[in-house]
């Protein structure tokens, strides 16, 4: 690796990433003295955000791989549905359980880089919705790294920097313009950091991200809630730190309350359209099956057909309206 002075830069974007990420690497000086890694939210879908830093800036860029060594000058970019985390200064790539509905996730590379590294990493959170990154931002402050907020008045999604600013005592905002400029002087910096003690809670969620026994994981640091878990079903656990408010379930996967609502409104409205597609083939069958009554003469059977779908009819109606209103999620304090 041999970045001068030792530093790791950690980039974390999602809505409006991309153009943002663009910008920022095409200000940043060539040979950049330190490793760059990158979590964009695709999802699975493929990406070819390799290629465009490329072309658009002077340093290299691509997918990271399984036990790659970081480079300096080069940005890391995690690739379509899998998990990049850091082991010192090796890159590990995991299709684990998902984080804030995500993956690739922000808060597992910046909580797994906050432990190998402390004082050496650098955090960046940029655009995007909702707060994926915030809990892994505070584990870099937390182990004496250096935290970047992109300004949410440049953000085009400023839910994500918004979040960042509200739970963890960052040391840096700036517009985006600045943030490119701001990494080349902090990285040519020697860093006057002395290592702190790593939070429990640090130490058991990177297990947790590697793949270690989650429950014996969660329990010194988490306690059992009443909520499910969206993606398994699972009791969920509610974290200790409630800065931010943040749930684990057994089998690994992660949420911030926030991300937990949009699941829980997903879930809710999926289940009245599922009720709703029920109902109508019910409905149907109700009808088809009075229309035969009335063929062969048996009129009361026709006449109670009828009657029970049209209950079922309006039963309909009700659940569909539900379904048009579902309340959306408060959006996060734009006071923040």
């Amino acid at each position: 690796m041999n970045p001068a002075n030792g530093y790791v830069v950690l980039i974390g974007a999602s809505a409006g990433g991309v153009m943002a990420l663009l910008e920022i690497s095409e200000q940043l000086p060539a040979s950049f003295p330190a490793p760059i890694c990158v979590v964009q939210h695709i999802g699975s879908n493929p990406s070819l955000l390799p290629e465009l830093l490329r072309f658009r800036g002077p340093n290299h860029a691509l997918h990271a791989e399984d036990g790659q060594q970081l480079t300096s000058g080069t940005l890391h970019v995690a690739p379509p549905d899998q998990h990049m985390l850091l082991d010192g200064d090796v890159l590990r790539l995991t299709h684990g359980p998902k984080e804030n509905h995500a993956r690739p996730a922000i808060d597992p590379l910046f909580r797994t880089g906050a432990l190998s590294l402390g004082p050496r990493l650098i955090g960046v959170i940029l655009t995007g919705q909702m707060d994926d990154g915030t809990a892994g931002l505070k584990a870099i402050k937390d182990c004496g790294g250096i935290t970047i907020v992109q300004d949410p008045d440049t953000a085009i999604e400023p839910e994500m920097p918004r979040s960042a600013l509200r739970n963890v005592d960052v040391d840096y905002c700036v517009p985006l313009s600045e943030i490119a400029p701001l990494l080349a002087r902090l990285v040519e910096t020697p860093t006057a950091a002395a290592p702190r003690p790593v939070p429990e809670e640090v130490i058991r969620e990177v297990a947790i991200n590697r793949g270690d026994a989650t429950v014996e994981n969660l329990k010194p640091i988490a306690a059992p809630s009443t909520l499910t878990c969206p993606d398994c079903h699972g009791s969920l656990w509610e974290m200790k730190d409630d800065k931010p408010l943040r749930y684990r379930c057994h089998t690994g996967h992660a949420y911030s309350a926030l991300s937990l609502a949009h699941a829980q409104r997903n879930a809710a409205e999926e289940a009245l359209w599922s009720s709703i597609r029920a109902l109508r083939e019910r409905e149907m069958l109700l009808r088809r099956m009075a229309k035969i009554a009335e063929a062969i003469g048996d009129q009361p059977q026709a006449a109670a057909g009828k009657a029970q779908a049209a209950r079922i009819e309006a039963q309909v109606r009700t659940l569909q309206e539900l379904a048009e209103t579902v309340p959306p999620v408060p959006e996060l304090d734009a006071a923040a």
